[in-house]
């Protein structure tokens, strides 16, 4: 089985200055609200509750951080993780794209996004979770140019690929990838980035994103993936994950 069923809840976080001091690895995944951001990382853990969503879209402002390795698989166990053997973090980050909220939360969420994002030296990779049908939004491309100048790969995930037909897929790939390719460095490099189609209804393109994850972390699987029964989950158009261990609260 993959490694990342073993993710469990580590610990939810509202400032930077109350990230994880640790050395691991961290893989964050990104996206607008309603992009199937929980659902993603749900089925790619194979648990169905790990990442929730908020009741009310646009809310959450916080940073959630699941740890691959150092304890038993699924959070439901109570035995301690053990901080030292932990692989890889896998970071919720807040979904974005809500109207309904107030200046003042766009504002932390611009801060906290955009620093952490640009700052994490722990950070080797980003998951770009997008709506096939509504890829490369105003604030995708922001973040694609927050992170971008860092070097470091992003690897973007087409969400609801099931929702398009065959020769709508094949126009959405490709222009993704067109998209990506026309962000070059100072050099005329291009920068790495990757994309795919994924839909958890369709079990489409989950494989695919469980080895990109595992290659942009730097870690192995113990054995071959084994086809096991996985998770039934609809690819609904769900709000975004909020906190793990608390109720969803305003914005401040």
């Amino acid at each position: 089985m993959s490694k990342l069923w073993q993710a469990r809840f580590f610990t939810t976080v509202n400032q930077l200055r109350d990230l994880p001091d640790t050395t691991a690895p961290e893989i964050a995944f990104a996206g607008r609200s309603n992009a199937g951001k929980s659902t993603a990382i749900n089925i790619l853990c194979n648990q169905k509750g790990l990442a929730f969503a908020s009741k009310t879209p646009g809310r959450t402002q916080h940073i959630n951080y699941f740890s691959i390795g150092g304890a038993h698989v699924a959070q439901h166990r109570k035995d301690e993780t053990i901080v030292e053997e932990i692989e890889c973090m896998m970071v919720d980050l807040p979904g974005y794209g809500y109207a309904e909220v107030s200046g003042s939360a766009k504002l932390h969420w611009q801060r906290l996004l955009g620093d952490y994002v640009q700052r994490r030296e722990q950070l080797a990779g980003l998951v770009l979770i997008m709506d096939s049908r509504r890829p490369f939004t105003d604030l995708d491309i922001q973040m694609l140019e927050w992170f971008a100048p860092t070097g470091k790969p992003i690897h973007c995930i087409l969400t609801k690929a099931d929702k398009l037909n065959r020769n709508d897929s094949t126009n959405a790939l490709r222009q993704a990838r067109a998209k990506l390719a026309s962000y070059v460095d100072e050099d005329g490099i291009g920068f790495p980035f990757t994309v795919q189609l994924f839909s958890a209804l369709k079990r489409i393109g989950i494989d695919e994103a469980n080895d990109k994850i595992m290659e942009l972390a730097g870690i192995t699987e113990d054995g071959p993936s084994a086809p096991a029964e996985l998770i039934a989950m609809q690819d609904s158009d769900e709000p975004d994950a909020a906190p793990v261990t608390a109720p969803d609260t305003a914005p401040e």
